[in-house]
């Protein structure tokens, strides 16, 4: 078994790495999904960000192709496995120097940099390190073992959505869903109260909103109110439209009732106040997407 498990890591890794490295290299929300990276305050601008995301997305497609093609070889492995420390790398730098980025881990991902990104990193560097070891091609195994093969495969794809955050779609937010219809919002008191800010603030740090404005953002949470119906929450920024940097207050507003459990896509407000003036910053936070999507500011 542990060698059939050896011949077929290539196979798992190598269609994980393709799936991952197709988006990037190719996806048309690079751009937007850059946008709330550290290599954005790395580079100091979009652009070089979103050809360093489709370049190592290249970089994923040729180690897919060396995994796939020719699996009992030693450099595939070998490429993986560095990938997967760079990848462990980066992650660390990120969850350092910006906790609130976005992982840019796959083209879906849009979240921050979380357990579970560096967990799949793991998982990379360690599939590339059995990769090393495997001596028979996954073909080969695969015809000599059908059924063992089908269950070690299923085993192993269960674990990868596990660990990716941006397959919640498919599995977890329809099971969060279905408990709340069958036991009610774990979050809401006898009364309907507010959800607690915490839940606020994750659903906003995976909302488009943060997205755009993240390269404005340079602290946490420092304040948040509730009024006219909305949740305000406060974070401090530095605007630069002209080389000029000034010192801005950002605003968000959304629901004080939504949670990722309730909505996948929260209606969330946007309001850049100039410190100095007090006064409203006119900005469009979505200039240069190539997507443009609703973003309500105020």
């Amino acid at each position: 078994m542990a060698t059939l498990a050896t011949s077929l890591v290539p196979l798992l890794l190598g269609v994980l790495l393709a799936v991952t490295g197709a988006g990037k290299a190719f996806g048309r929300q690079v751009a937007r999904q850059a946008a709330g990276t550290v290599l954005v305050r790395v580079l100091n601008d979009g652009r070089r960000a979103t050809l360093v995301l489709r370049a190592t997305g290249a970089v994923e497609l040729a180690v897919a192709v060396g995994l796939l093609a020719a699996p009992a070889t030693v450099g595939p492995g070998v490429a993986a496995t560095v990938l997967g420390t760079g990848f462990l790398g980066y992650l660390g730098y990120a969850r350092a120097t910006a906790p609130e980025s976005s992982c840019g881990c796959t083209a879906r991902d849009n979240g921050p940099v979380s357990w579970r990104a560096f967990a799949r990193a793991g998982l990379v560097v360690a599939g590339g390190a059995a990769a090393v070891g495997a001596r028979t091609a996954w073909w080969t195994e695969a015809v000599r073992h059908p059924v063992a093969s089908v269950a070690v495969l299923a085993v192993a794809l269960a674990v990868l959505v596990a660990v990716s955050s941006d397959l919640d779609h498919l599995w977890l937010v329809p099971l969060r869903r279905t408990r709340l219809k069958v036991f009610g919002h774990p979050l809401l008191g006898n009364h309907g109260e507010e959800v607690p800010v915490a839940a606020s603030v994750e659903l906003l740090e995976r909302s488009l909103a943060w997205v755009a404005a993240s390269p404005v953002v340079r602290s946490g949470l420092i304040d948040h109110w509730e009024a006219d119906g909305w949740r305000f929450l406060q974070f401090a920024g530095v605007h630069d439209p002209d080389g000029t940097a000034r010192p801005v207050t950002v605003l968000f507003a959304l629901d004080p009732h939504a949670t990722r459990d309730t909505t996948g896509n929260p209606a969330v407000r946007v309001t850049l106040i100039d410190d100095r003036t007090d006064e409203p910053v006119e900005v469009d936070l979505l200039a240069g997407f190539p997507a443009r999507t609703t973003l309500p500011t105020a």
